[in-house]
């Protein structure tokens, strides 16, 4: 791709996302940017900071939080520590070492704890007094002090199975791999380490000896592919560790969601199963995983699914009285899923974030599980916690990247940091709006529209149908770096989003729809969205696109067989196009046997046979419309043989398809430079088929 298609020719001048560092310092972003005709472009969105951790001082006076930045001519990024006043005011860069740091928390009031270079620093808070103080053997990935600061509980991997090497000590430089199980690949890697929980003396400036306390263990903890050390807390006497594990193997492991919850003891090295006590017929057979300890240590709250086997099952909160062991789910009332939580101050109430009808609030509930809604509006809160007698959170929309607010109990909320004012103040947004369809059931939908920067009611704009992945993650007010609906904006198309069946925050029915349904209802909605939005007058009818990634890949490869001639344009990112392939390429098998019912070659199971009855390959023959095909090499969960499969299914019917492959990239795109190429492809495409 030799030209760059921008929309109405809207430029940035700038070569690169981050300041070019100079040796030993970091790059720590562009303020100096410069944004012609208000539109955003891909060079901007990198240009970004990227708020990570949050953490407020326990007296309540300072926040101390991350910051990643990212370079498009070094094509990395780079994370730095920042501190400001708990009102917002005086931000400081606390970190200016050419290594990324992170997992910062405060040691009392006036020093801070924090990861760099797979090791564990203190530093005062105002950034001067710096001291390594573990020197283990690998790299620390993520660690928690105690509440008494005399040890440290870390995470990091270890190896797990044999390598050919072991296997055959003289074929040191083979490069096979001998595999006799399942679970050998996860997401994007070959499973080679495993990473177990670690506990080690602390004495304020030196890490002492550290204590697997999975020793011999053949298990995760934090579990693969995305946990990190929410999964593991400490007690308020640091007597104890919480932490959630699957204790399973292969393909037990492969086909099971079943983690529970264990409390080990840091002085006399037992652990108990908080979740599979004796005599309860309740055995927490789905995901648990989140722990965290009530302030007076008389309860664990942690998050619970039902199902075994069902990875998007909704997450309630489930709090257990460790006298009795006792457990309550104080969220039963709240008929979606609880994102994240953490205690109140006096150990009566829990605080939580969850979705309902496209947005995130932030809810309380109270033990008896009396729930009721604290904040408000068109944005999404995440990584909330408390902060004295308020909470502080990160919020963002559709219409603004990440910042940190002061949120009251009594849902007033203070805008604190301001981490992207440059950028924002200088674009033209595109409106987000609320729209309720009626789908061919007869039911309400909920779609976000988002309009054109600059827009203008009496022309007509092409317009893109938005199919959501997951397949249940929700159409909320998401803020996303490559699928980001401000930038489809300045590229002058209208954007229509649904939340179609099978996504939470409208009721557990609705959510449950899709599963074993992949081509049902799910796809009548989709069409319903684009054929309702098509009527108004600023939309060019003639010139409709349908994009999407994963589960929205697949359905983009099932429209292009069955959208009767609706579309102009197709775009599929990491999607299926053949099921049959994918149940037997895929490496969480639970996620398979959920959501199509079963294996292809179990002929008396009619939901798994309508599932792959109705692959999207099966309907090649009706593909009729240009369709760009994009995957990551390296994701293990839907493997780049569908986009590829898809690409020649198309070139050889004679359709006009393109393929753009990254074989460095996984799930995602989240290197800079390919990030770019991502986006101009996009709208190289897009403009191509919906311009002309």
């Amino acid at each position: 791709m030799k030209r760059l298609i921008l929309g109405m020719a809207a430029l940035l001048t700038l070569s690169g996302c981050g300041e070019k560092p100079t040796e030993g310092a970091p790059f720590i972003g562009r303020t100096d940017l410069k944004i012609e005709n208000g539109r955003m472009t891909p060079e901007a969105l990198w240009a970004m900071g990227r708020i990570g951790d949050v953490k407020p001082s326990p007296d309540g006076k300072a926040i101390a939080y991350t910051v990643a930045y990212y370079s498009v001519e070094q094509n990395k990024s780079h994370r730095v520590i920042y501190i400001m006043n708990a009102d917002g005011s005086n931000p400081k860069l606390l970190t200016t070492n050419a290594q990324s740091e992170g997992e910062v928390c405060w040691m009392g009031n006036s020093r801070l704890a924090f990861a760099s270079n797979g090791q564990i620093w203190t530093m005062d808070a105002d950034g001067k007094n710096r001291q390594q103080v573990s020197d283990y053997d690998g790299d620390i990935e993520g660690f928690k002090l105690s509440p008494d600061e005399r040890k440290i509980m870390f995470t990091a991997q270890i190896k797990y199975g044999q390598r050919t090497t072991d296997l055959y000590p003289d074929l040191p430089q083979t490069s096979g791999r001998v595999i006799n199980e399942l679970m050998y690949k996860h997401w994007d890697e070959y499973v080679e380490t495993i990473p177990h929980l670690f506990v080690a003396d602390f004495d304020g400036k030196h890490m002492g000896k550290a204590t697997d306390i999975l020793e011999g263990e053949p298990y995760e903890s934090p579990m693969k592919p995305f946990g990190g050390m929410e999964q593991a807390c400490w007690s308020p006497d640091s007597k104890h560790i919480a932490y959630t594990c699957r204790k399973k193997e292969f393909k037990a492991y492969a086909e099971s969601t079943d983690s529970d919850i264990y409390l080990y003891d840091t002085e006399n090295g037992g652990t108990i199963n908080l979740c599979k006590q004796q005599g309860d017929p309740d055995q927490n057979l789905g995901y648990d995983q989140n722990p965290s300890f009530s302030p007076d240590g008389q309860y664990v709250a942690w998050s619970s699914m039902a199902r075994d086997g069902y990875e998007s099952d909704r997450t309630r909160l489930c709090v257990m009285d460790l006298s009795s062991r006792k457990k309550a789910y104080v969220t039963e009332s709240f008929d979606s899923g609880v994102d994240e939580f953490c205690w109140s101050a006096d150990s009566k109430a829990l605080f939580f974030a969850g979705v309902w009808h496209g947005t995130t609030m932030i809810y309380q509930t109270n033990l008896s599980g009396e729930v009721k809604k604290i904040t408000d509006g068109q944005y999404d809160y995440c990584n909330i916690s408390l902060f004295g007698d308020k909470l502080i959170a990160k919020r963002h929309s559709m219409m603004s990247a990440d910042e940190i607010y002061a949120v009251g109990l009594d849902g007033e909320v203070t805008l604190l940091s301001h981490e992207n004012d440059h950028i924002f103040s200088q674009l033209a947004l595109g409106e987000v709006k609320e729209r309720w369809i009626r789908t061919t059931d007869g039911k309400d939908m909920l779609a976000w529209v988002i309009l054109p920067s600059n827009f203008d009611p009496s022309k007509k704009y092409p317009t893109l149908l938005f199919c959501e992945g997951g397949p249940q993650s929700p159409v909320s007010q998401f803020w996303s770096y490559r699928w980001n609906f401000q930038i489809m904006a300045a590229n002058d198309y209208v954007i229509i989003a649904p939340n179609r069946r099978g996504l939470p925050g409208f009721g557990s029915e609705w959510l449950e729809e899709i599963s074993g349904d992949y081509s049902g209802q799910c796809m009548r909605d989709l069409l319903s969205a684009i054929d309702d939005i098509k009527n108004e007058p600023y939309v060019d009818a003639d010139h409709l696109g349908c994009v999407g990634a994963s589960f929205g890949g697949y359905s983009v490869y099932w429209l292009a067989g069955n959208h009767n001639k609706r579309f102009k344009a197709f775009i599929a990112h990491d999607g299926i196009y053949n099921l049959e392939q994918q149940y037997v390429e895929t490496e969480e098998m639970w996620f398979v046997n959920w959501d199509l019912g079963g294996a292809p070659w179990d002929k008396g199971n009619a939901v798994a046979q309508r599932s792959y009855a109705n692959s999207p390959h099966h309907f090649v023959d009706k593909w009729d419309t240009p369709i760009l095909c994009i995957h990551g090499e390296k994701d293990y969960r839907i493997l780049a043989s569908q986009a590829m499969s898809a690409f020649d299914a198309a070139r050889l019917r004679g359709v006009d398809a393109q393929l753009l492959l990254f074989p460095d990239e996984n799930h995602w795109v989240l290197k800079p430079q390919n990030g770019i190429l991502w986006q101009r492809t996009f709208f190289a495409w897009l403009d191509k088929y919906l311009k002309h």
